[in-house]
């Protein structure tokens, strides 16, 4: 597939726990994008509207080849239903609970795409949420959703995503004719999450903008990089948060992958990935020892390499303005949990 990309630091900053803006509570940024019409950028959030409604914001980034000097939030608005109501919180009897993961500013109109992951209920009585990419206003108003795939969808337990593993990454190609969405997680029917031994297989989709499918591919994911600590409550959390389509390369994607493990912290990796010679996978139903050729990829970078103070749970990512050098800027936000010990880390690479 050619000489892989490189990325160096630019620079970083983080925005203030919990900072109050518009009566809002700024957190838990899972995604980000810019609007080429204004030259900005929106980020969503994805609190559940636990703390405040389903919502996103907008920003104004000050960013060159020497850091990130500023990040100046300018607006936020949350998600509309179908009938104009807001996201209520979720509850054990509402079907009406949302997940916002992932944004993009749609090239042709500057209108937000969203992906919503969804619930795969733990228990029996509380409803099934299918995931969903929906199209928004400027202001959160509702236009429509995308047909997805059938093997999207939360069915019986052993068939479609896995809980809190659904559609966490969407991206533009082709200059807003094919859209690509990824599973963040293996599907039931694909097999096992990675562990310390084997990694696993993701369906990677792209689509036209009425939904049709153009092609489904299996990404490899990386196996889990340390033991996890056998006292914690928490097991291995790994899988793939955004996926970014190279310009002019339409096959071509920066995949994220983020890996967190109990005693050894964040593992953020980012690779350089192509659907070209891989198996369309759209018409296998299990991928469970089956022999299909995955997308090829290649590391990026790691962060833990970068120089970063700090390597936490970066979800987002997005290309910013080329820079004088010839490189293109990429910038990616981390997700904080609205955690006291995490933090919203805005980043920017530039990858030649």
């Amino acid at each position: 597939m050619g000489r892989a990309v490189q990325a160096r630091l630019l620079g970083e900053k983080t925005v203030p726990h919990k900072f109050a803006f518009q009566a809002t509570t700024v957190g838990g940024l899972s995604g980000i994008d810019r609007n080429p019409c204004t030259g900005e950028y929106v980020f969503i959030s994805d609190d559940r509207s636990y703390l405040q409604p389903a919502r996103f914001y907008t920003a104004r980034l000050d960013v060159d080849a020497s850091g990130v000097h500023a990040v100046d939030f300018t607006g936020t608005h949350p998600f509309l239903q179908p009938d104009g109501s807001l996201y209520p919180a979720p509850t054990l009897d509402d079907g009406k609970a949302v997940d916002p993961e992932e944004i993009r500013v749609d090239p042709r109109s500057c209108t937000y795409w969203w992906a919503q992951e969804g619930d795969r209920p733990k228990m029996a009585g509380p409803p099934v949420i299918q995931p969903s990419i929906q199209y928004a206003s400027l202001t959160g108003g509702y236009l429509g959703q995308l047909r997805l795939p059938e093997n999207y969808e939360i069915t019986t337990e052993e068939r479609g995503p896995r809980r809190n593993q659904a559609i966490e990454a969407i991206t533009f190609g082709s200059k807003g004719k094919v859209v690509t969405s990824a599973i963040e997680g293996p599907l039931l029917q694909d097999g096992p999450e990675p562990d310390v031994n084997n990694g696993a297989l993701i369906r990677v989709t792209q689509h036209n903008r009425d939904g049709r499918v153009l092609g489904q591919f299996a990404y490899p994911l990386e196996k889990i990089f340390a033991e996890n600590d056998p006292d914690s409550p928490w097991g291995p959390d790994t899988g793939v948060p955004s996926i970014l389509a190279f310009p002019d390369q339409p096959n071509r994607y920066l995949v994220l992958e983020r890996t967190w493990v109990a005693g050894a912290g964040y593992k953020i990796r980012l690779f350089d990935a192509t659907t070209r010679g891989a198996t369309d996978v759209q018409a296998i139903d299990s991928l469970a020892g089956r022999p299909v050729v995955p997308m090829r990829k290649k590391l990026v970078a790691d962060f833990d390499t970068l120089g970063l103070s700090a390597v936490d749970n970066t979800e987002g990512m997005t290309w910013g303005p080329d820079l004088p050098s010839g490189e293109r800027l990429l910038i990616l936000v981390s997700d904080d949990n609205f955690a006291q010990e995490a933090i919203t880390q805005i980043v920017a690479l530039g990858i030649r």
